[in-house]
């Protein structure tokens, strides 16, 4: 049995190995291009509360920053409690002002002044990526609301990072 676990770490290592030695250096996602991203999606919130057509502004903010048309986008709301899964743009759109959903009251529509992200961590593997960490919503109020992400990142066709994976909760307390 040992013999057998051994050899499948050996083959996955070997595939990963033999995997990374073919993606092109131009491929990668860098860590720059993920903290760039994430500031694309920070003053996207922001702005989503401020705009006038906010809905408008919401469409955008999903079609430039997420990877609705490239296939499956992985997204887990932090206020989603009866439906907790958006897999489409429209149920990701209706999570941020509100409308299909009977529970989604618009979380992008609260006029947050600022979203600051602490990552944990990153893990690139070439042309994607997964970073964890906080993020921090300052409020009207100007006390920041801190959630808790983990964000998925592949390139598109223009060489654009696009979330795919998107999970964010609020913190435990017991």
């Amino acid at each position: 049995m040992k013999k057998i676990f051994i050899s499948a770490i050996f083959m996955a290592l070997s595939f990963n190995s033999a995997w990374a030695m073919q993606c092109q250096e131009s491929d990668k996602i860098t860590t720059s291009q993920i903290e760039s991203a994430q500031q694309q999606w920070a003053a996207g919130i922001v702005n989503i509360g401020k705009a006038k057509d906010a809905k408008t502004a919401a469409s955008n903010h999903l079609d430039t920053l997420y990877a609705y048309d490239m296939g499956t986008v992985l997204f887990k709301p932090t206020k989603a409690e009866q439906d907790q899964f958006r897999g489409t743009k429209s149920e990701a759109l209706s999570y941020f002002v509100g409308g299909e959903n009977p529970e989604d009251k618009g979380f992008a529509l609260t006029p947050f002044s600022k979203v600051r992200f602490a990552n944990e961590a990153t893990i690139i593997d070439c042309d994607s990526a997964i970073a964890m960490g906080n993020y921090y919503f300052t409020a009207p109020d100007n006390k920041e609301i801190k959630v808790e992400y983990t964000f998925g990142y592949v390139k598109d066709a223009k060489n654009n990072l696009k979330i795919n994976l998107h999970h964010s909760s609020l913190p435990y307390h017991h």
